[in-house]
């Protein structure tokens, strides 16, 4: 039986070398008819902690690593546009500071 590959998006990344991966998904509601958002948690992998929150990534099914890692990062397809606000603030503070 062949692994599975899907696409997710990194939420958290405050473990080491373990990735909380959110993966999208509609599902038509029975009686309405209506598609309504749902979503999978999945513990994913991350060897060499090079993808960070907000990434879009690719993970496949592997054997069990942990109590809930099953999958794998296979790649990082995009790179996430969070922006550091209190970095970008101090910047922003030290160049004005430069300027006076």
């Amino acid at each position: 039986m062949p692994k599975r590959v899907v696409v997710g998006l990194v939420v958290s990344d405050k473990m080491s070398k373990t990735r909380r991966v959110e993966i999208q998904r509609l599902v038509k509601y029975p009686k309405y008819g209506k598609y309504v958002k749902r979503r999978t948690v999945c513990y994913a992998h991350d060897e060499n902690n090079e993808s960070n929150t907000g990434d879009t990534v690719e993970i496949i099914e592997s054997r069990p690593m942990s109590k809930l890692k099953r999958w794998k990062l296979v790649k990082v397809v995009t790179k996430g546009n969070i922006i550091d606000v209190v970095a970008l603030r101090s910047a922003a503070g030290s160049a004005e500071k430069e300027n006076k």
